[in-house]
């Protein structure tokens, strides 16, 4: 009790500090002094490879040289799916438009498999334009090809993945009106999420809501306090203005979904600008949980009460705001297993002058602001977007990745320090709860200087490590190539649900592997509005084989012992293993 009281005063005490001014939460925090560098060999190097590869369409997003309104900064995610189920990961990037409109397209692109890609986006049906933001993916109606969920400012768009036609092409139909997902009125829709969070089998929905945004009621850059950063007239925003709320929508098994927002409880949860939505299982009660990174406000958890209904406890328990008990500017999650218990953890990203947040959990539920701890409190600079706890040396221990970019172009001019294009931040993962920021040791393609949204965690390539596709505001999109030496391990694990849902989003995955263990789940949304490889991937360092408890989503169990390393296991519900493939490392 005295810990939420305590908390409860922080947040008034941080709405009433920032209440007359900018339109975006920040610190202005010191960065931390840094430690001497370990020196230790980091094997993975990342190479931007998507010219290469033929990712070549520009994202567009609002205005080059300044953006008028909020609507124009913000941007959009990515996701990492295999469409055609060929155990290839193809790419999906979202799209946006000008205030005077462009022909610009979200685009599919499918896996090659040799390094390349091919633009199919006319024969998928996904040509689309408008104020894209968030994509989630699932299998809604479990027919074995996951689907995805885009939204919008305007309508949010439900595309059924229909498998291949009779040419052999997989397309997509929009089934939002048949789906019963029209809205009434014209919405921000911002992250997005699928979850059985009854568990029947079938994915409900969840959808968060930015900012009612109405271009003729907003104020113009400088017009009031909400409008200016550092003393420079910027877009209005999010402070200042009404904020979305948030809706979740029941699957009901027959390709239909009906609002629960009311019956849920989750439309009490008000008067925070919600972006990022990621389900999980916070609490390892096996029942997934809904936690929302919010702009500028209190960030929600949604802990599932085993009845239908959610309560909101993101103060209560720890993750509303950082340890100063003051509100961030929330907008991209990492979930992984930092510290290897078995429980997962959240990496959020915030605004610039402020640090991210790393919060630990507990086991049960209730976490712990590390950020300071860890180390992860040097770095201050930059706007932060995309991110994941993710192991990208294949050495056993989750790294911290994120992306950065700033929102106002016209601000370079007059303060130089805050460019718009900025690099890329990885934090490797020392152990102990330790982490410390590389350079040039991680390659070239995290120096390099972009605006960039949301980005996605996969193996493009099959080669047994997670390469990294990213968004880039009024550029092609990056993609990492991962280019790992070394000889540590790894073993990638596919779930396919039967009783449970087919994706097996909710599913979870605890691997036990010479003294350490690590959780991870099939998420359908996370980082900055993107999607991350439904194979599970996870670095082994010296072990040469690893034990697997899998708990499915519908609360069943599993157990696999002593599972090789160095492939793709595609574990079916009830079945076991049903197909092994081991990946070459590319020289």
């Amino acid at each position: 009790m005295h810990k939420s009281t305590r908390r409860s005063l922080f947040s008034l005490l941080a709405a009433a500090s920032v209440a007359g001014g900018q339109g975006v939460v920040s610190r202005v925090a010191r960065p931390l002094q840094r430690g001497k560098q370990s020196g230790l060999p980091f094997h993975a190097k990342f190479v931007d490879v998507a010219k290469q590869a033929g990712l070549l369409e520009p994202c567009t997003y609002g205005g080059r040289a300044a953006k008028q309104y909020l609507l124009e900064a913000i941007g959009c995610g990515v996701a990492f799916i295999d469409y055609d189920n060929d155990g290839w990961l193809d790419i999906f990037l979202l799209n946006g438009t000008t205030l005077e409109g462009s022909t610009a397209s979200n685009r599919l692109y499918k896996n090659n498999r040799d390094g390349t890609f091919s633009d199919v986006t006319e024969a998928s049906g996904l040509k689309k334009t408008g104020w894209a933001s968030a994509v989630c993916a699932g299998d809604y109606n479990n027919d074995g090809w996951d689907d995805l969920f885009v939204t919008y400012w305007g309508q949010n768009v439900l595309y059924r993945n229909n498998g291949p036609n009779a040419k052999g092409v997989v397309t997509f139909s929009d089934v939002t009106a048949e789906a019963g997902l029209m809205d009434k009125v014209r919405r921000w829709g911002a992250g997005c999420t699928f979850i059985d969070y009854d568990r029947d089998g079938h994915l409900d929905l969840f959808v968060s809501n930015y900012v009612d945004f109405d271009p003729n009621k907003v104020p113009k850059p400088g017009q009031n306090s909400y409008c200016n950063w550092k003393g420079v007239p910027v877009n209005c925003g999010p402070r200042g203005l009404p904020a979305g709320h948030h809706s979740l929508y029941h699957n009901n098994g027959d390709g239909s979904f009906r609002d629960v927002s009311e019956k849920s409880g989750i439309a009490k949860a008000r008067g925070s600008y919600g972006m990022t939505a990621v389900a999980a299982d916070f609490d390892n009660d096996g029942w997934p949980d809904i936690y929302v990174a919010c702009d500028s406000t209190s960030s929600f958890l949604f802990r599932n009460k085993h009845d239908g209904s959610f309560e909101e406890v993101g103060l209560e328990r720890g993750v509303a705001l950082n340890e100063d008990g003051m509100e961030q500017a929330g907008m991209g999650l990492g979930i992984g297993d930092f510290d290897l218990d078995g429980s997962l953890d959240i990496l959020k990203t915030h605004f610039a002058d402020d640090s991210n947040v790393l919060y630990l959990n507990d086991g049960k539920g209730m976490f712990e602001d590390v950020t300071a701890r860890s180390g992860l409190a040097v770095e201050t600079r930059y706007i932060n977007w995309g991110a994941g706890i993710v192991d990208l040396d294949n050495d056993g221990l989750p790294d911290l990745f994120y992306v950065t970019g700033n929102v106002y172009p016209e601000l370079e001019a007059k303060l130089p320090a805050y460019p718009f294009a900025t690099p890329r931040v990885l934090f490797r993962n020392l152990g102990g709860g330790k982490v410390e920021e590389l350079f040039e040791l991680a390659g070239p393609g995290i120096g390099e200087a972009h605006s960039s949204r949301g980005c996605a965690f996969g193996d493009f390539d099959n080669d047994g490590d997670l390469d990294i596709l990213i968004l880039n505001l009024h550029e092609p999109p990056s993609l990492l190539r991962n280019d790992l030496s070394g000889n540590a391990h790894w073993l990638k694990v596919k779930l396919e649900g039967v009783k449970s849902n087919r994706s097996a989003i909710g599913g979870r995955v605890t691997a036990y592997y010479g003294s350490r263990k690590q959780a991870q789940e099939v998420l359908s949304q996370s980082s900055f509005y993107s999607v991350n490889d439904f194979r599970l991937h996870f670095g082994l360092g010296a072990a040469i084989e690893a034990d697997l408890d899998i708990r499915w989503p519908n609360g069943g169990v599993e157990k696999l012992r002593k599972v090789a390393c160095d492939q793709l296991v595609t574990i079916r519900e009830g079945a076991g293993i049903v197909k092994a493939t081991p990946f070459a490392r590319k020289k």
